[in-house]
């Protein structure tokens, strides 16, 4: 299926230049059909755009060879983590080399004392979680996928967790960047704060690879906490539980997730994982901290729950019955995709303030019941952003064009509310033009930005917005 993007023609590789990458790269460049397919392929509905070759850089130094060889001859790269992007993050829209980053992979540093490793970027978070466990520490964003760290920065990721913990962009301290010219640069230091110059560090997270190659992470970490609960809670309405959440966080309750799924989204839930919770709007809930502060938490919100017609909480305190309700949340996307057999996905968020989630939800909701093909609600409400998963037949120009109004409508909505066009998703191919109606002149600054820093314009050209 293809979609909306900004029209932009291959650009064909020079003469000989296949032959000098085997020369540097030997076994780790590749041009199989395959793998080609791959790294110009995501799970979302764009069209494949594949490079013409794919390189696995294994060292620092291998990026920066590439970045020269490409600057050299003006060859595009796109750089490449775990492919689980779905705006069209890593589509090699003008061809060139895809970057693969996944064999860059080794825990470099862990610094317990301080709270904060260091890894390269192909290292993936439940890797990362299973190293530091032993040392009682944990990082905690999650975004459901088993991303890498390097493409979590790269698009600023967020997730379940990022209600009490933040984002990509709270939990990145550091990074070391290879630049456009080859240069290796760092962004900062360890240090938990700093007033050192411009604020390199957040520019390039959710830069998504258009302003240089992350090869290295320094991410702030966490203590596990003394005690972790799970909760699951369906409810009358959809509002109710909206109502829930904010009512919950207004109270100063500090949940480490919560999670909102509709109706339709937990009978996909139900089919695709196998369980048996009612099919009714439903709240997904964590709670971390000592014995007594979560049981307190506990008894607030679900007194909170209890009036706005939430029923009987069902718990999940052991470790693996906890692993089992959040794998479950995790699916949610290919649970709602195959409520149709065939079908493709298409996947979109918004996020607004939380004084008008409610609203923002509820309008959202009844638009979406005149929609002739399945579209699920869900998404993590604490901070008020929420995901619509369309189930989309891929073969139907009609449904691509109804999808495509009733994202814009979504959107729209969103801007009104001063929210955004994206929570987490990032921009990708999929919302530029939307990025324009949420920022204005301000695009205009990213262009001077990304012309300065990239005047070649080959670090994921086409990304984000046009030049």
């Amino acid at each position: 299926m293809s979609a909306s993007a900004p029209a932009a023609a291959r650009v064909p590789l020079p003469q000989g230049f296949l032959s000098q990458l085997e020369e540097r790269f030997g076994a780790n460049l590749q041009t199989g059909a395959a793998i080609l397919e791959q790294h110009g392929s995501s799970e979302s509905h764009f069209e494949a755009m594949l490079p013409d070759a794919v390189v696995f850089a294994e060292s620092r130094d291998d990026v920066v060879a590439l970045v020269n060889l490409c600057r050299e001859a003006s060859v595009p790269i796109v750089p490449f983590g775990a492919g689980t992007s779905i705006e069209g993050n890593a589509a090699a829209v003008r061809g060139g080399v895809s970057l693969d980053l996944t064999r860059m992979d080794k825990i470099v540093a862990v610094n317990a004392e301080d709270f904060d490793c260091v890894v390269q970027p192909g290292v993936r978070r439940e890797e990362l979680n299973l190293h530091l466990r032993d040392q009682g520490l944990f990082f905690p964003i999650d975004p459901g996928a088993n991303a890498t760290l390097g493409g979590m920065a790269s698009t600023r990721a967020s997730g379940t967790n990022a209600v009490r913990y933040g984002t990509m962009k709270d939990a990145v301290l550091s990074l070391e960047v290879v630049t456009p010219q080859g240069e290796v640069i760092r962004t900062a230091r360890r240090a938990r704060k700093s007033a050192a110059g411009y604020d390199l560090t957040r520019l390039y997270v959710g830069s998504e690879g258009t302003l240089g190659i992350i090869t290295e992470v320094t991410l702030r970490l966490h203590p596990i906490p003394e005690a972790i609960s799970a909760a699951v809670c369906s409810f009358d309405t959809l509002k109710g539980a909206v109502d829930t959440v904010v009512q919950s966080i207004q109270c100063g309750i500090p949940l480490a997730r919560v999670e909102i799924l509709d109706a339709l989204q937990m009978r996909a839930v139900n089919r695709w994982s196998k369980l048996d919770y009612p099919e009714a709007p439903t709240l997904f809930f964590e709670f971390h901290g000592s014995e007594n502060h979560v049981a307190e938490q506990v008894e607030t919100v679900k007194a909170l729950a209890e009036a706005n017609g939430g029923g009987e909480f069902a718990w999940s305190n052991r470790p693996e019955e906890r692993s089992k309700l959040w794998r479950a949340r995790h699916e949610a996307y290919y649970a709602a995709v195959n409520l149709r057999e065939g079908a493709v996905g298409w996947a979109t968020d918004v996020c607004v303030p939380m004084s008008r989630l409610a609203e923002c939800i509820t309008e959202t909701q009844a638009d979406l019941a005149g929609a002739s093909m399945p579209a699920t609600i869900l998404g993590h409400v604490g901070d008020g952003n929420f995901h619509v998963v369309f189930s989309l037949d891929p073969n139907s120009a009609d449904e691509l064009a109804e999808v495509s109004a009733l994202n814009a409508r979504l959107v729209e909505r969103a801007l009104a509310m001063d929210g955004t066009c994206t929570g987490e998703h990032g921009i990708g191919l999929g919302k530029q033009e939307w990025l324009v109606a949420e920022l204005g002149d301000a695009v205009e600054q990213m262009r001077v930005i990304k012309r300065a820093m990239d005047p070649q314009n080959i670090l994921n050209p086409g990304k984000i917005f046009s030049l």
